[in-house]
């Protein structure tokens, strides 16, 4: 249930209001907007008056929520979420782009392109340390070595790192980290996002292969009901029946979460295609389409790379897509 609030209410009926709720074993959050106050109640609410609220002056509407996720429901929270990252802003009408390769392979090779990810453009520097890989026998990462020398390339480029974590029991090696990956094979992992929410760093959140936008926004409310209100939804190509790309990227997912949820939404055309030749037109259409930022992988010898060369593009590839998604952005913010 929502609770819509008149502009300037009155403080003590507003905190009666509270009390009372409070006493029912209602949980609020209140979320000021530019033109209004909203209270999310979280909880059994089915033996709440909803006439006797609408009665009180102080209150202007008052709606029942269906859906099973309330902390990302836009209806909860119709102001666009901006998440910073030092002094970066994702969401919001920005334009966010986090690049870098697949895997850490060695100092030399993380360092080389976080400095040409960073003079490209992008704004975040993304790296596996520790990969879930289909195959027990696929490398499996630098794993805490990894995360070594992601900082080390922090620390030579001033940029802030992503990397994917897969175990609550990690937390302590991510100290460091600017954002947290959680990744699709990762999205129900309950427990997992259960100690994300206890955290407060951002989490990026890639959506399942087979997982539905209400599944997504389900994970999400996981990290969001623990308190942890920076969540990003990460769109990385769905499982279909289509075998030429390696999953299908769902762009629809772009203006349909962004009606559903205040929560930022990227796309990876890098995992949602698997072939690096298709990554600069879906990045450039994802763009169009409103997303707020991107994830692309970018490595500076694809045939080599150790994890996903085939759909890694260069440094100089990165460069001059850099370019043309600048150009959209700017042109699809004049348009609006």
């Amino acid at each position: 249930m929502i609770v819509i609030l008149k502009q300037n209410p009155d403080q003590e009926q507003l905190n009666g209001l509270l009390r009372w709720l409070e006493a029912q074993n209602i949980e609020v959050h209140p979320t000021v907007g530019t033109h209004q106050t909203i209270l999310g109640l979280i909880g059994d609410t089915s033996e709440i008056d909803v006439d006797l609220i609408s009665a009180l002056d102080i209150v202007d509407n008052v709606k029942r929520v269906q859906e099973p996720y309330k902390n990302a429901n836009r209806k909860f929270h119709p102001d666009d979420t901006v998440i910073r990252v030092g002094d970066l802003e994702i969401g919001g009408g920005t334009m966010t782009v986090i690049a870098g390769p697949c895997s850490v392979e060695s100092e030399e090779q993380i360092i080389g392109i976080a400095k040409a990810v960073k003079k490209s453009g992008g704004a975040i520097l993304r790296g596996g340390a520790f990969k879930p890989r289909t195959s027990p026998y696929a490398f499996q990462g630098m794993q805490i070595e990894g995360i070594r020398l992601l900082l080390k390339a922090k620390e030579a480029t001033g940029l802030p790192i992503c990397t994917e974590i897969m175990d609550a029991s990690q937390l302590p090696l991510f100290e460091d980290v600017d954002i947290l990956q959680v990744g699709a094979r990762n999205m129900q992992n309950f427990s997992l996002l259960k100690a994300l929410g206890k955290t407060r760093k951002p989490v990026l959140l890639k959506r399942g292969m087979a997982c539905s936008y209400q599944d997504l926004l389900m994970s999400a409310e996981y990290i969001l009901a623990g308190g942890n209100t920076d969540v990003i939804l990460c769109e990385r190509g769905i499982r279909t029946f289509e075998t030429y790309t390696r999953n299908t990227l769902d762009l629809a997912c772009i203006p349909s979460l962004k009606t559903l949820s205040h929560l930022p939404v990227i796309i990876d055309p890098s995992h949602a295609t698997g072939k690096s030749a298709l990554v600069p037109s879906m990045a450039c259409a994802a763009i169009a389409a409103g997303a707020d930022g991107l994830i692309i992988e970018v490595h500076n010898d694809p045939p080599h790379a150790k994890c996903d060369g085939p759909q890694s593009i260069t440094p100089e590839a990165f460069d001059k897509l850099y370019r043309r998604l600048d150009a959209i952005h700017r042109a699809a913010g004049e348009e609006i």
